[in-house]
């Protein structure tokens, strides 16, 4: 099996900072980071402001600063999910998400991030399981609203 380990490049698609509109709640995101983000609080005003923000990496600065929901560990894989599933409901997306076939997808990254992805061999891979699973349209979660 072959293995996709950088979301860059010909593979920048499968990035949630990769431009891909994402609708939830009557909300338009411009990225799936900025869905993501935007849901750590349960404050529409909040998350419509993310919405608006001009690059995912502001709003994941700003999922930073937000009153964060006081379920989001129990709920953040559920999140991402429909982030991600969201996202590939674009076909041009999904054409190319199915054209990695069987690759096991590896966020690989610098910045330390081991519960998404996997940095220096380490990680739990969550993003790249939440693709897999999205590819072979298998959602594991009940807090997926879609």
């Amino acid at each position: 099996m072959s293995v996709i380990d950088s979301f860059t490049g010909e593979y920048r698609f499968l990035s949630n900072f990769y431009p891909s509109v994402v609708e939830i709640d009557g909300i338009t995101y411009p990225t799936a980071e900025h869905a993501f983000q935007a849901w750590k609080t349960v404050d529409e005003d909040e998350r419509k402001r993310i919405s608006l923000l001009e690059t995912p990496g502001q709003a994941k600065r700003a999922g930073r600063e937000v009153q964060l929901r006081g379920d989001w560990k129990s709920i953040k894989d559920g999140v991402m999910e429909m982030c991600v599933f969201r996202k590939f409901r674009n076909p041009h997306l999904k054409e190319l998400l199915l054209a990695t076939g069987t690759a096991e997808l590896i966020e690989g990254n610098t910045w330390n991030d081991t519960y998404w992805g996997v940095c220096n061999g380490k990680g739990k891979n969550m993003l790249g399981k939440t693709l897999m699973d999205c590819r072979a349209a298998r959602p594991k979660t009940n807090e997926c609203p879609f």
